[in-house]
């Protein structure tokens, strides 16, 4: 009798386990080989990226191709990246893209950023506000993601496109950058390096590697971002006007053959992270969860993990990452996080889909 009871307790708690991971989140979109971002119209559909070129609008189970889609250079870590909404969409209509592409002089393609309006869904009214240069057939490093501040400025980042030594640390070239624009494609003249003859004007942060995640603090409003190290040294950074993030003058990984390419994790006059992750977690999307859907959790920093395919809960205190919460374990390629109007958590994982995070408190 005694064995009897211990195999159904057994088998009744293996079943709540197995029940509780299936019901840890819904499958919303079904199908996506790589939902690199994704935003939500006002009607709550989405719009998604996909990394290959392809925008899909998603509305009540249904799929729709969007038509017009600017032509992609598709290589190695660059496609068709971000998406976002201007601020004051419902009035304006302006949906903002990052992407590679081929357009200007030379082989290869570097990081752009699109502006473009949606009409029987097809892109019209297309503007290109910024393309970095030089063109490079390097297929690493293009970043990137989209946010927008309080006065409606337009941030997005640059990835160094592999060229470690030579972009991020100068402010004369493109690449490892954070840039900042007006939403018209215009320099605000705030800009750190506006008033600079020889700089790129539209930078706002420099010294940075791979930043493929990035988001406004709604509690501070301050932009929060994280990009790849190399082996070991990926970093969650808060942005500040005109600094230096130190790529890679200091660095907390190494060479992926093992070398130290520096022997420094500080130097003055560069901002150090607020959190790294050695080994690294390949960290790609980002989101503050900023509702009350999931209890105690609100406050608290989503990051997606490529490597080891789950999403991060970031416990947030004082600006510091106090505890890390691993969800939705080897789910796959985490990519994307958005927060839905709905308050909920929406998550883009790498040939599944895009899933809805559900309570488990």
């Amino acid at each position: 009798m005694y064995k009897i009871t211990s195999c159904l307790i057994f088998l009744f708690v293996s079943n709540f386990i197995v029940n509780a991971q299936q019901q840890s989140y819904e499958l919303i979109v079904p199908n996506l080989d790589n939902p690199w971002g994704f935003v939500f119209l006002p009607d709550n559909a989405m719009m998604i990226n996909e990394k290959s070129g392809k925008i899909i609008h998603f509305k009540n189970g249904v799929k729709t191709e969007i038509k017009n889609t600017p032509k992609i250079y598709l290589r190695g870590q660059g496609g068709l990246l971000d998406i976002e909404l201007h601020p004051n969409y419902k009035n304006n209509g302006w949906i903002y893209f990052t992407y590679a592409s081929g357009i200007g002089s030379g082989r290869g393609g570097n990081t752009t950023l699109m502006r473009a309006k949606l009409k029987d869904n097809s892109l019209v009214s297309q503007e290109v506000l910024y393309k970095a240069t030089p063109n490079t057939t390097k297929g690493q490093h293009f970043g990137s993601r989209i946010v927008f501040d309080s006065e409606n400025c337009v941030y997005f980042s640059v990835g160094d496109r592999g060229d470690r030594d030579v972009n991020p640390q100068d402010i004369n070239r493109d690449g490892g950058k954070i840039y900042r624009l007006n939403d018209d494609g215009s320099v605000p003249k705030d800009n750190p390096f506006a008033s600079s003859n020889t700089a790129k004007k539209a930078v706002y942060s420099y010294g940075h590697r791979n930043p493929q995640g990035m988001v406004v603090n709604p509690f501070t409003d301050e932009i929060w971002s994280h990009e790849h190290g190399p082996k070991g040294g990926d970093e969650i950074n808060i942005i500040k006007k005109g600094k230096n993030y130190g790529w890679p003058k200091v660095s907390y990984g190494v060479n992926y053959s093992g070398t130290k390419f520096t022997d420094k994790t500080y130097m003055e006059g560069m901002e150090s992270p607020i959190h790294y992750w050695t080994p690294s977690i390949a960290p790609s999307g980002m989101a503050f969860i900023n509702s009350d859907v999931y209890g105690n959790w609100k406050g608290n920093l989503l990051v997606g993990s490529l490597k080891f395919q789950y999403l991060s809960r970031c416990i947030i205190k004082k600006n510091q990452v106090y505890k890390e919460v691993k969800l939705l374990k080897d789910i796959g390629r985490v990519r994307s996080i958005v927060q839905g109007k709905d308050g909920f958590i929406y998550v883009g994982v790498e040939r599944l889909g895009i899933i809805k995070l559900l309570p488990t408190l």
